[in-house]
């Protein structure tokens, strides 16, 4: 309902003549977009991702309408020196994915576009909990799936109830991120490996190497085991952030200054974990807050970004993110 509500006004501010207006009163002066896969083929991944055709739709979009793509150092430089009303555009990447550069990495050089690749220790070394990948390979392969710790058994026989059944067990998920660790049996049962899925979607040690000596790529941290830092205590949430920056500054030989808080919503992070990633050494952290950027005093360990893709991305809906209606229809709905 709010996404045809946000549809639905971008439509008639454009036909109306009112975008000019809506741009000036709602959309910032920057966006920090969040991408995570980039697939050649989205139906077989469950449309999980942000299609290639589509990722290079959103960067010639931002071209064609003014937004100058930047890094996040230089983006948040011009914001706070620069008087022009210039607007800019931040592209990040989460986890660390192999089509990151196989089907991201041409289209990003194609338009000369830096981007900022976050990285959880777990990825490169094979030992992350990617419990979404787990998920996502039972739902696809079988037509038929019971989750033990919900007590449900889903019968997904076609391509639309698999979408279903996989979304309704992720939003479970993020209601309690404790949850995670409950899926253990079923991908046992399941025969399904979490490493061997870690090996095929993530990249390795070398390949991250290798990207990182790229002109246009910059490196983050992610945390070592992408948990949700707010179910932690004080001292093992310090350590996943200290824990996996030194390892990347070692991998990469070179400094790791900015930080995605893994899920990043209001369950995952908080006040005490922004204090906690200027303890651990870095200069900023992102979050999955839906917000864009504006002139006035920025908070920057909890910056926000404007996530991109799954089942109902749409140029439409993206255009209608980055135009600021997102954000007004956000406003009336607290008003």
């Amino acid at each position: 309902m709010k996404q045809l509500l946000k549809t639905g006004m971008f439509q008639m501010a454009r036909w109306s003549g009112l975008m000019p207006s809506i741009r000036r009163i709602f959309a910032g002066r920057a966006v920090i977009l969040m991408f995570h896969e980039i697939q050649q083929d989205c139906r077989s991944e469950l449309m999980t991702g942000t299609s290639a055709a589509f990722f290079e739709h959103s960067l010639n979009w931002l071209r064609q309408e003014g937004w100058e793509i930047v890094s996040l150092d230089a983006c948040l430089e011009r914001l706070a020196t620069d008087p022009r009303p210039s607007r800019y555009a931040v592209l990040t990447f989460d986890d660390g994915y192999r089509d990151n550069v196989a089907a991201a990495l041409p289209i990003l050089e194609r338009n000369n576009a830096p981007f900022m690749i976050y990285v959880p220790t777990g990825a490169p070394t094979r030992t992350l909990q990617s419990w979404w990948l787990g998920l996502r390979e039972i739902f696809r392969s079988r037509d038929t799936v019971t989750i033990d710790a919900m007590g449900i058994r889903f019968r997904c026989p076609d391509f639309d109830n698999k979408i279903s059944a996989l979304s309704k067990v992720t939003q479970w998920i993020h209601q309690d991120y404790h949850r995670a660790a409950m899926l253990a049996p079923t991908f046992n049962k399941a025969g399904v490996s979490l490493s061997a899925l870690n090996a095929a979607y993530f990249l390795d040690e070398r390949e991250l190497q290798a990207l990182a000596q790229h002109s246009l790529a910059s490196i983050g941290g992610h945390t070592a085991s992408h948990a949700a830092l707010a179910s932690l205590d004080v001292l093992s949430a310090l350590a996943e952030m200290t824990d996996n920056r030194n390892y990347l500054e070692k991998l990469l030989q070179r400094p790791v200054r900015h930080l995605a808080y893994p899920y990043g919503d209001s369950r995952a992070c908080g006040p005490r974990e922004e204090h906690l990633a200027k303890d651990a050494g870095f200069s900023t952290a992102v979050t999955t807050r839906h917000r864009h950027l504006c002139d006035r005093k920025l908070n920057y360990f909890a910056l926000p970004r404007i996530g991109v893709g799954g089942q109902f991305e749409t140029r439409i809906a993206f255009e209608a993110r980055m135009s600021g209606v997102q954000s007004a229809v956000h406003m009336l709905g607290h008003t």
